[in-house]
């Protein structure tokens, strides 16, 4: 069974080292993708600020297997948050906890202010682009802020209120 919760700084390896697998599952490896972001390294820091939360998916014992969060949108509007790092080890996939995760950092995105929620992704990724129309999101014709994510072709916004 898996749950999830807040971020803690003994998680911060295995964050990254699953994001560092993960990305390059999808060809995400290159230039211009989260996974070159100095936070991922340090994501219980990067995400203790005001305005942001990151979430870890756990197993039965205790093992993270994927997580997700949300911070303000960099360069973005202010109400405006990103999405950001939403990953999954392939053992914890099509188990529903995704849709759970991404409808708690919705709710966690409006406690905290924000009214628009925004996300970047790419071709191939395609169960977590069905899982975002899903739940509401809608396709933007161009990015929005300065994600720094330039691999990203697909784009994505969801009004919270």
């Amino acid at each position: 069974m898996l749950t999830f919760r807040p971020i803690r700084p003994e998680d911060d390896a295995a964050v990254a080292a699953i994001i560092r697998t993960v990305m390059p599952e999808f060809g995400a490896d290159g230039p211009g993708f989260a996974i070159h972001d100095p936070e991922v390294d340090h994501m219980s820091t990067a995400y203790s600020v005001l305005g942001a939360a990151y979430f870890v998916v756990v197993d039965e014992t205790g093992r993270v297997v994927g997580g997700a969060g949300i911070a303000p949108l960099e360069g973005g509007k202010p109400g405006v948050c990103e999405l950001r790092k939403m990953y999954f080890l392939p053992a914890a996939r099509g188990q529903g906890m995704g849709e759970a995760l991404l409808r708690h950092c919705l709710v966690e995105a409006q406690v905290l202010g924000f009214q628009t929620c925004y996300l970047e992704t790419l071709s191939g990724m395609d169960q977590a682009i069905r899982l975002y129309g899903k739940l509401g999101f809608r396709p933007l014709c161009a990015p929005l802020g300065r994600t720094g994510h330039g691999g990203c072709d697909h784009w994505f916004a969801r009004e919270l209120a």
